[in-house]
C-alpha cells in the first residue's frame, strides 16, 4: 500500500506546481454551459429584472423622505405624481375649505402618496423575490444536466483509458474525481456562480447611479473598494491554492481507503490493522490541515470585508449628514437627508455582494480547482485508439500470429523481444514459463489490452491495430484467475457475457460447463444476488461463473490465465471437464500451471526473459531435455505422478 500512496502524493505535488490556467478552466466549463444558452439567456434577463429592483429601492426610500416625510424645495420626485409641497400648495389655493378641511386633506394626500411609495417598494420586493426563485430554479436545472454530461463524459472517458492507466493510479483517486470534486462543482454551479455574477451586476448598477447622483460623494462613499478589493484578491488566492491542495488531499484519502478495504484479509491475515490505521490517520490529518487552512483564509476574509464595509458606511454618513445640518453643498451639489438615506442603502447593498462574491468566490476556487483535476483526467489520452480508418472484425477463423513481436511498459525497456509464433484454428497454445518472463505481456496483446513496440499481432492476417477495438474483443473470451463478478444475480453475472441473451441461453451455458449444480442449490438459484466480488462463493465457484460466461459468449479465440491455479485439485478436475468442453474447435492460449492443460496442447511455448526459447508439445519437449524438461522435473513431475495415483497433488504449483 505504501508504494501506492507514495505514487499518489508525488502527483499531487506534480500538480501543486504546475501552473493553473483560470481562464481556460472557466472557458471549458462555458462550453457545457453553451448547449443550453436559451435557458441561460432567460436566467439572464432574470438577473437584470432582479438586479433592477434591487437598485430602485434605495431612490424609492430615498424619495420618500424628501417628497413626503421631510420635503425640501429642489427635489424632483419622479416615482409620484406631485410632492408635499405641491400638494400643501394645492390645498392652500381651494379656499372652499375651511382651515380644518384643508389640513385633513392634506394629510389623507400626503398619506396616499407615501402610501403609493409604499406599494411600488412591496411589489418591487415581491417581483425581485419571484425572479431570484425562478433564477435559481433555472441555474439549479441547467447545473445538473451540465454535471449529468459532465460525470457521463468522465465515467465514459475512464473506460476509454487503458490499462496503463489504472497500474499507475489509484481507483480511490479517480473515484474521488467522479465524486468529491463533482459535488463541490455541483455546489458551486447551483448556488454560488449565479450570486456572484448577479452581484457583479448590482455592484457595477449601484455604482453608476451613485456617480450619477454625485460623483465626489459616490467617490467618497467607495472609497475603501480598493482595500476590499485587495484583501479579497489576497485571501481567494491564498483560500485557492489552500482547496486545490484539500482536493488533492481527498483523493489520498479515498485511494487509502479503498485500498485498505479492498486488502482487508491481507491486513488482518499480517496483523497489520494498526500500521494501517496509523497510516491513515496521516494521510487523514494532512487532508485535515489543508481544509483548516483552506476555512482559515475564508474565515479572515469575512470579518475584514465587514470592518472595512462599515468605515465606508461611517463615511457616508458622516459626511452626509454634516452636509445635510448645515444645509451646505457637498461637492458642488446641494444634498438632500433622502440621499444620504439613499446613500446609505446603496453603500449597504453594495458592499453586501462584496463579501458576498468574496466568499463565494473561494468556494469557486475550490470548484475550479477540481474542475482542473477532472479535465486533467479528461485530457489523459488511452494509449491507443482506433485508428481513423478502422473497420470492424469480420468474423474470424481463427488464426492467431505473432511477427517479430517486441512490447515494452517503459520506454527502451522491453518485456517481450522478437516473438514469433502462428496458431492454427482450433489450437491449443499452453505458454509456461517462470513468473516476470512475459507470459500475460503476450495474451494481452491479442486483445488489444497494450499495443506492440514493433511487430504486429494478426488474427487472419488482419493487424491487430487495423480494426476497431469493440469487433476485437466482441470475438474473444477472457478467463482469468481471480475473474470479477459483480454484486448482481448469478443470470446476470453469467449473462455479462452477451448481455442480449435469453434465461434459456444462460442457463444452458451454465450446464455446458456443469455450474448449474451449485447454482441450482443457492438460495434463490440463478437469481440469487452475489456479494462484492462475488463474496459468498468459493473460488472454484467463481471460476466456474466466469467459464460459463465465457461459453455463452462463444468466441473465436479463447484466452485463460491461471484459471485453474487457484483451486483444489477436486475442484480442478470439473474446471478442467469444464474447460475441455469451452476449449473444442477455438483457437485458445492459456498459461497453464497445471499439467493437465500443458499435455492436451497442441503447442507448448516456453517464455523465459521475454522471449521463446522452446516450443513443442509435452512429449516432444520432454524429450528435448531442456528448459522445459528442467521445469517439467522441478515443477510438474509431481503431478504427473498424482494423476497416476503416487503423490497427493498439490493445489498451485507454480506462483503466478
Amino acid at each position: 500500500m505504501m508504494g501506492g500512496l507514495d505514487g499518489a502524493r508525488r502527483m499531487m505535488e506534480r500538480e501543486v506546481s504546475k501552473p493553473k490556467n483560470l481562464g481556460a478552466t472557466l472557458a471549458r466549463f462555458g462550453r457545457y454551459f453553451g448547449r443550453y444558452w436559451l435557458i441561460l439567456l432567460l436566467i439572464a434577463g432574470l438577473i437584470v429584472g432582479s438586479t433592477w429592483t434591487q437598485v430602485v429601492a434605495p431612490e424609492l426610500i430615498g424619495q420618500a423622505i424628501d417628497c413626503y416625510l421631510f420635503p425640501r424645495p429642489g427635489v424632483v420626485c419622479t416615482y409620484t405624481q406631485e410632492d408635499a409641497r405641491a400638494i400643501e400648495a394645492r390645498f392652500r389655493a381651494d379656499q372652499s375649505l375651511s382651515e380644518a378641511q384643508r389640513a385633513e386633506a392634506i394629510r389623507e394626500a400626503k398619506l396616499s402618496g407615501l402610501l403609493g411609495l409604499v406599494g411600488i417598494l412591496v411589489l418591487l420586493f415581491i417581483g425581485g423575490a419571484a425572479m431570484n426563485g425562478a433564477m435559481f430554479f433555472l441555474m439549479n436545472w441547467t447545473g445538473l444536466h451540465v454535471l449529468y454530461n459532465l460525470r457521463r463524459e468522465v465515467f465514459q472517458h475512464t473506460h476509454r483509458l487503458s490499462l496503463r492507466y489504472y497500474a499507475e493510479n489509484e481507483v480511490g483517486n479517480i473515484m474521488s474525481r467522479l465524486t468529491s470534486d463533482l459535488e463541490t462543482i455541483q455546489q458551486t454551479i447551483n448556488f454560488a456562480l449565479i450570486s456572484v455574477v448577479s452581484g457583479a451586476l448590482l455592484m457595477v448598477w449601484i455604482a453608476v447611479k451613485m456617480f450619477q447622483t454625485n460623483f465626489g460623494y459616490a467617490l467618497l462613499s467607495l472609497s475603501m473598494l480598493p482595500l476590499m478589493f485587495a484583501a479579497t484578491l489576497h485571501f481567494s488566492n491564498q483560500a485557492r491554492k489552500a482547496f486545490r491542495r484539500s482536493r488533492q488531499q481527498m483523493g489520498n484519502v479515498n485511494a487509502d481507503l479503498q485500498e485498505s478495504i479492498t486488502g482487508v484479509r491481507e491486513v488482518q491475515a499480517f496483523s497489520r490493522e494498526e500500521e494501517n490505521i496509523a497510516e491513515f490517520m496521516r494521510v487523514n490529518a494532512a487532508n485535515r490541515d489543508a481544509n483548516v487552512r483552506a476555512a482559515s483564509f475564508t474565515s479572515a476574509l469575512t470579518p475584514t470585508l465587514e470592518a472595512l464595509g462599515f468605515v465606508g458606511l461611517a463615511i457616508v454618513v458622516v459626511v452626509g449628514g454634516v452636509a445635510v445640518f448645515r444645509d451646505e453643498p457637498l461637492f458642488g451639489t446641494v444634498i438632500s437627508l433622502g440621499t444620504v438615506f439613499a446613500f446609505v442603502q446603496y453603500v449597504q447593498r453594495f458592499n453586501q455582494p462584496i463579501q458576498q462574491i468574496a466568499l463565494l468566490w473561494t468556494n469557486i476556487q475550490s470548484a475550479i480547482a477540481g474542475g482542473e483535476r477532472i479535465f486533467g483526467l479528461l485530457d489523459t489520452p488511452p494509449d491507443f485508439e482506433d485508428a481513423p480508418n478502422a473497420r470492424p472484425l469480420p468474423p474470424i477463423q481463427g488464426t492467431v500470429e505473432f511477427v517479430d513481436v517486441w512490447a515494452e511498459y517503459k520506454k527502451d525497456q522491453p518485456v517481450l523481444r522478437g516473438i514469433n509464433l502462428r496458431a492454427e484454428p482450433g489450437q491449443t497454445i499452453a505458454v509456461v514459463g517462470p513468473t516476470g518472463a512475459g507470459k500475460t505481456t503476450l495474451i494481452n496483446l491479442i486483445p488489444r489490452f497494450y499495443d506492440v513496440s514493433k511487430g504486429a499481432v494478426l488474427i487472419d492476417g488482419i493487424d491487430v491495430r487495423e480494426v476497431t477495438l469493440e469487433s476485437l474483443r466482441a470475438q474473444i473470451g477472457l478467463v482469468l484467475q481471480d475473474s470479477f463478478l459483480f454484486a448482481d444475480t448469478v443470470m446476470n453475472n453469467i449473462r455479462y457475457g452477451k448481455l442480449e441473451a435469453s434465461d434459456e441461453e444462460v442457463i444452458a451455458a451454465a450446464k455446458l460447463v456443469a455450474a448449474d449444480q451449485f447454482i441450482e442449490r443457492l438460495p434463490n438459484g440463478y437469481q440469487t444476488v452475489l456479494g462484492e466480488r462475488g463474496a459468498g462463493l468459493s473460488q472454484g465457484q467463481r471460476q466456474l461463473i466466469a467459464i460459463a460466461r465465457a461459453a455463452l459468449k462463444n468466441p473465436r479465440i479463447l484466452i485463460l490465465d491461471e484459471a485453474t491455479s487457484s483451486v483444489d485439485t477436486r475442484t480442478e478436475r470439473i474446471i478442467q471437464s469444464a474447460l475441455e468442453k469451452l476449449l473444442r474447435g477455438r483457437t485458445s492460449f492459456v498459461i497453464a500451471h497445471r499439467l493437465s492443460t500443458i499435455r492436451n496442447a497442441d503447442q507448448v511455448l516456453v517464455v523465459q526473459a521475454g522471449q521463446i526459447v522452446e516450443r513443442g508439445t509435452h512429449a516432444e519437449l520432454l524429450a528435448h531435455k531442456g528448459a522445459y524438461y528442467e521445469l517439467y522435473m522441478s515443477q510438474f513431475r509431481r503431478q504427473d505422478q498424482a494423476a497416476d495415483g503416487g503423490l497427493p497433488a498439490p493445489a498451485a504449483v507454480v506462483p503466478a
